[in-house]
């Protein structure tokens, strides 16, 4: 089977890599790639928003399946293209068509499919120039913090959380005169979850589902949780505190009315469904769905998953993952991103990166890397991410920052304390 993955990063060189490892596989293309993933298939210059372009490549090089990795081109279109040309029509695309991905692109068409479907999540207001007097009034119905979030997509940098209402109401106003663009023509406002976070991943063919591996991911760049946030400083699956009887609750409360709720809404869906989690008290409830998988959880929950990837995704296209079951180790699995000094700021591109001949134990996944001349470049601001398995979370950190110590490149940074907040569950 010839494979056309969509995206460039670390989520991405970590589906490659599994992937790789099917027989059912026989080439792999990834537009546009980064310099890991040339380790596992073909890098094209494609740019996944150019819809001609990648119906021209799937029909140019034989292609027998799309995976789409990132949100950007899901949201965009990019399956409804490839359904549109008759000349890709029968081509199977893992990732939703644009409706579906609306779960992502809109917060406000989110909460209000959560609301239909009884699925457990915050109360919240949708706001926008019109309507601001009453979203004044409800933030003062709420307790601090306030939580804001910019209804379209914001690159992962349009939710505030704010502990003055004062403060708070600035924010809605300048959110809503463009602080992030189009994305924040719509706010939603919510009330504050209070608990700890996990993102749980479905595979889902419209009607079945698998449930992969959860994960706990890092979202701020210092150390203690402190500082901005980012795209993801590292992750640990399984999480601890994510137990039989947890993860029971998510299934029967959450899984199960998101995937029902899509299909009764006529709401075609072929894909990842990436779910945000707050677990208040030992009840979950969602913060956000993704219509894919998370980055850096990918590079934790794939080395964790025994089956083979590409067969699963061969279900989701024959409308017959019901008959599969997924294997899943028992060990633990750890990853620790390295970035770019100044991230998630200003930060620099193409430093050399050196030392990664010398990585044994651990796999280095690329997130924001190029190759030069023979040589590994950086070219973003999350670099690169070192996942370990382990029979513990331990022994997994440790090979991971074991490996991080041979891994240089100018002004490069990493949090030393990924994990250590869910030592008391263990």
């Amino acid at each position: 089977m010839n494979i056309l993955l969509i995206g460039s990063g670390g989520r991405e060189n970590a589906l490659a890599w599994k992937m790789s490892q099917s027989d059912k596989l026989s080439k792999l293309f990834i537009a546009p790639g980064n310099a890991g993933t040339a380790n596992f298939g073909t890098n094209v210059p494609l740019n996944p928003n150019d819809h001609t372009a990648v119906c021209n490549f799937i029909v140019d090089n034989n292609i027998d399946m799309v995976v789409v990795g990132p949100e950007e081109p899901l949201v965009k279109g990019v399956h409804d293209a490839i359904l549109a040309d008759e000349r890709t029509a029968k081509i199977p695309v893992i990732g939703p068509q644009a409706e579906g991905a609306k779960l992502e692109g809109s917060k406000e068409y989110a909460k209000a499919f959560m609301m239909r479907h009884n699925i457990p999540t915050a109360r919240y207001l949708s706001v926008t120039k019109d309507n601001i007097a009453e979203g004044v009034a409800f933030l003062r119905t709420l307790k601090a913090p306030y939580v804001l979030k910019a209804d379209g997509l914001a690159a992962g940098k349009g939710v505030l959380i704010l502990n003055d209402l004062a403060e708070t109401e600035k924010e809605l106003q300048s959110m809503l005169n463009g602080k992030f663009g189009d994305a924040g023509n719509t706010v939603v406002i919510e009330e504050y979850l209070s608990g700890i976070e996990l993102s749980v991943f479905v595979l889902t063919d419209g009607k079945s589902y698998l449930i992969l591996p959860e994960a706990k991911d890092y979202k701020r760049i210092g150390e203690g949780d402190t500082g901005l946030n980012t795209g993801g400083m590292g992750a640990v699956s399984p999480v601890p505190f994510a137990g039989e009887e947890f993860m029971k609750k998510v299934e029967e409360r959450i899984v199960v009315p998101t995937v029902d709720g899509l299909r009764n809404d006529n709401i075609p869906y072929k894909g990842f469904i990436f779910i945000g989690l707050m677990n208040c008290d030992g009840d979950p409830y969602v913060i956000e769905y993704n219509v894919r998988m998370g980055d850096p959880e990918t590079e934790v929950v794939m080395p964790r998953i025994e089956s083979d990837l590409v067969e699963l995704f061969e279900a989701v296209a024959n409308n017959n993952l019901g008959s599969k079951k997924i294997a899943v180790s028992k060990q633990t699995c750890c990853t620790v991103m390295m970035v770019a000094g100044g991230y998630p700021e200003a930060y620099e591109k193409g430093n050399e990166i050196t030392g990664l001949d010398k990585v044994n134990g651990s796999i280095a996944f690329h997130a924001g890397t190029k190759l030069v001349d023979g040589k590994v470049l950086t070219n973003g601001g999350r670099v690169l991410a070192v996942s370990s398995l382990g029979s513990n979370k331990d022994e997994a950190l440790s090979k991971s920052y074991a490996n991080l110590g041979l891994v240089k490149f100018k002004d490069c940074y990493f949090r030393r304390d990924i994990g250590k907040d869910l030592d008391k569950y263990l």
